[in-house]
């Protein structure tokens, strides 16, 4: 058997969310699962020819449980360690590692050993997702519900208002009713943008991420046409997928959108800057459920980042760190990539903030 290839008893393990590896007592790697290749940014090829002490920060703890469970002194070692991601990852991440024997008959006194981690923050954000699609759900009804409340004494304040100013004596009165058209024009156009994602049906066909991506620069270079550079990152071996492709241009047109309005400082500067970029990235679970691949799509910018008073409810409608804003951009970049059975995640610091889409792929 090619010295390369992967054991075929192992197979099943690619099957698991969690990282997985078997390794011989000394660290040398003899399997990697998908999960564990995706997390190292490095190919299970490259894995399998290295060493497993080489994957944490700190190899002492690894070092020990292995010898430990090859020599039968425990059963199976657990303890918490910092998993280091190759060039260009998210850095360290914390993980917990299980070490235990494999039993295989006829290898007389060679073992190998089973090495799993988990994330610690994997648990955590799965808990996470799962409240934030309850509460975008209970939004989504509370605002359907406050916007058909609001829409209907509108257009009767709006008529009145008409029929108001053509009994004004004077010029100087009608402006008040203008002020009130005006008025009840602005919230109509409001009420319009909330209820928009439930009007309009999804019209689903085969879409590529990086038309979608291309269109969205187009339209961020012709409203920021200076001092901010829009970079492409992309992976071109992406498929396409089913989805609506107007959904999903306005739903990264929000979201960058939403990039270039906190970097105006920088853009008048003239050094703002906005990463696409697509990935794959696989096993991924979304709403308690285990997709094999999934679009993985970035935007990054290098602004101030996200106020910390409202980092946990970015996403909720009317929620917005400028004071001119209306807080439904996001809330609709959400709604749209869940009806994708995606998700949106941010991550931001200050000088550094990133939006991640997840999206399953076939």
């Amino acid at each position: 058997m090619d010295a390369d290839a992967a054991p075929s008893e192992f197979e099943a393990l690619d099957l698991l969310a969690s990282m997985v590896a078997v390794l011989q007592p000394d660290g040398g790697c003899r399997y990697a699962n998908a999960a564990l290749e995706n997390a190292l940014g490095t190919s299970r090829r490259a894995l399998r020819r290295g060493n497993a002490l080489d994957w944490l920060a700190d190899a002492a703890s690894l070092r020990d449980t292995l010898r430990m469970v090859a020599a039968n002194e425990v059963a199976c070692g657990r303890f918490d360690a910092l998993l280091q991601r190759a060039a260009g990852g998210r850095g360290e991440v914390p993980v917990h590692v299980i070490v235990s024997q494999i039993e295989r008959a006829g290898e007389g006194t060679s073992r190998q050993l089973l090495l799993e981690m988990i994330e610690v923050e994997q648990q955590a954000r799965l808990d996470r997702e799962e409240r934030l699609q309850a509460l975008v759900q209970a939004n989504k009804e509370l605002v359907r519900n406050l916007a058909h409340e609001i829409k209907n004494p509108l257009g009767g304040i709006r008529g009145a208002a008409q029929l108001l100013a053509m009994e004004m004596p004077t010029r100087e009165l009608s402006e008040y009713t203008s002020v009130i058209i005006h008025e009840a024009d602005r919230l109509q156009s409001l009420v319009d943008r909330l209820l928009a994602p439930h009007r309009r049906p999804q019209v689903v066909a085969d879409v590529n991420i990086h038309e979608i991506c291309e269109r969205v620069r187009a339209l961020m270079l012709a409203e920021f046409p200076r001092g901010l550079a829009l970079v492409r990152d992309y992976d071109t071996s992406i498929p396409e997928f089913c989805g609506d492709r107007e959904q999903l241009i306005q739903a990264v047109l929000n979201v960058a959108r939403n990039a270039a309005q906190a970097l105006a400082g920088r853009i008048a500067a003239g050094d703002a800057r906005i990463v696409l970029r697509t990935r794959i990235a696989r096993q991924v679970t979304l709403g308690r459920q285990r997709h094999r691949l999934a679009l993985e799509l970035h935007v990054e910018d290098n602004g101030p980042g996200v106020p910390e008073e409202i980092r946990d409810r970015i996403f909720q409608p009317l929620v917005s760190g400028r004071a001119e804003g209306s807080g439904l951009g996001l809330t609709l970049a959400q709604t749209f990539v869940q009806q994708h059975q995606g998700t949106i995640e941010c991550d931001s610091v200050p000088g550094r903030t990133v939006f991640t889409m997840l999206i399953p792929l076939p």
